[in-house]
Order: structure tokens, then C-alpha cells, then sequence
């Protein structure tokens, strides 16, 4: 499998912080390669188009902006969707992980 760029997207970029750490952590469990990072929702769409970002997932508080962000990313074939609000209040990085491949198709 080729590297993965997953971008995670919260209201300030900080709350998730944490989360990718444990992310890049399994990544580098299973000898996944991977970039794996977070920014403010206001920060994304630069993002999206300098990163080459494979896969984009929101943060729960976020989730409000997943039509906007759909339309953003409709010509990109960018999957999109948001955490499970479990995964991110445990910041269970092995589970985010999962899905983010699932998305990928990985």
C-alpha cells in the first residue's frame, strides 16, 4: 500500500492533536505509511488542495459542515465522513485508523 495522507478537521485544530498521535501510532504498529494530521476547519481547504489528501474526517463537533465540506470535495474523489463520536471522546487511534483505510478502501 502506497502512503495515506488522512486529514482530520475540528473546530480549532487542537482537540485532535492527541488523536492523531495514537493514529500514527497503530499506523506504525502495522507498518502502515502514513501522514496523519489535524487542522481548523478554516485551515482545511488549503489543505485540501496543497496536501493531496486521501481521505478527510470530521470531528464530531464539526459535523455540522459535512454537506459543506461534501460539496467542497465532490469533484475530488476525496471520501469524507465523521468520527465516530465514541472513537473520538476514547481517542481511540486504532479504531479511527480503521476507518479511514475502510473509506480509502484499504
Amino acid at each position: 500500500m502506497s502512503k495515506k495522507t488522512i486529514m482530520l478537521v475540528c473546530s480549532a485544530g487542537m482537540s485532535t492533536s492527541l488523536l492523531v498521535t495514537k493514529m500514527e501510532k497503530a499506523a506504525e504498529d502495522r507498518g502502515l505509511e502514513a501522514e496523519i494530521f489535524a487542522v481548523s476547519a478554516s485551515e482545511a481547504d488549503i489543505n485540501i488542495e496543497k496536501k493531496g489528501v486521501d481521505v478527510l474526517l470530521l470531528g464530531p463537533q464539526v459535523r455540522f459542515m459535512k454537506s459543506q465540506f461534501e460539496q467542497k470535495l465532490a469533484d475530488k474523489n476525496i471520501p469524507l465522513e465523521v468520527i465516530n463520536m465514541a472513537d473520538y471522546g476514547m481517542m481511540n487511534g486504532e479504531n479511527v485508523l480503521n476507518q479511514a483505510l475502510q473509506l480509502m478502501g484499504e
